[in-house]
């Protein structure tokens, strides 16, 4: 259910390469404990978008404000903490490959927890582990990893740090039709036990239909549609239609 606080509110965001004006003008607002999908085909600018929400890519106008701060105007220290409230799944899972799985998920805690003992950094690693699933991948390489595997090891990476809000960039990319709805059903395992607000960045329509709690469709670097899945499965239009032959 919706809620009516703000966690991201963006207004006319513009975002420029060259001569490519990949972002137009996107308004949109995610609201707490909400799922956002935003869907669109390849080079609507989706992931362009969430790269920007993330502080990845510097915005060519506009405003996005998270938890109430620009980010364009806060300082590199608040940026940093503000980043530490921000959860991002890339969409190659980004383990790196020289680590266990242990170590990969140890890396970003004792980073920002730097206040654990050895005992909690142990528990808390266990605890997001047991979350996605993988339980007995603890001391595996991410090369015994299946692509499934790998991509839930990166959503517990990203999760260890208790993030208040979840960027995730077309979670389901290069996954079987099986293993794609086992990843949507973790998403939505993630909202409710750790109470995350999050966007959805897909293409792929069965994701949108299982984690959306609201859709906006993104063309030609604007926002085309919003609402709820049913009222998406229903249009006439046939840009909408064509998400689902």
């Amino acid at each position: 259910m919706m809620k009516n606080t703000a966690v991201i509110g963006i207004h006319n965001l513009k975002k420029i390469f060259g001569q490519q004006e990949v972002l137009k003008s996107v308004s949109l607002q995610l609201f707490d404990k909400e799922n956002l999908v935003v869907l669109g085909k390849s080079g609507s600018g989706k992931s362009v978008l969430i790269k920007c929400i993330a502080g990845l890519l510097k915005p060519d106008g506009g405003t996005i404000n998270v938890f109430d701060k620009n980010i364009a105007e806060i300082s590199r220290g608040e940026l940093g903490l503000l980043r530490e409230k921000i959860g991002f799944l890339f969409q190659g899972g980004a383990l790196y490959d020289s680590m266990t799985v242990k170590e990969n998920l140890e890396f970003p805690l004792r980073r920002i927890k730097r206040n654990l003992t050895e005992k909690e950094v142990r528990e808390k690693t266990v605890e997001v582990l047991e979350n996605v699933g993988l339980a007995d991948a603890l001391d595996k390489m991410p090369s015994q990893l299946s692509g499934g595997m790998r991509k839930r090891i990166s959503l517990a990476r990203t999760i260890i740090i208790d993030p208040l809000i979840m960027l995730y960039d077309e979670p389901t990319t290069g996954l079987d039709p099986a293993t794609s709805d086992e990843i949507s059903t973790l998403i939505n395992e993630i909202q409710r036990k750790y109470k995350t607000s999050s966007i959805i960045i897909t293409h792929d329509i069965n994701c949108a239909r299982k984690t959306g709690d609201r859709i906006i469709m993104l063309e030609d670097g604007e926002v085309f549609k919003e609402g709820k899945f049913e009222e998406f499965e229903k249009s006439t239009n046939q840009l909408v239609k064509s998400f689902f032959l």
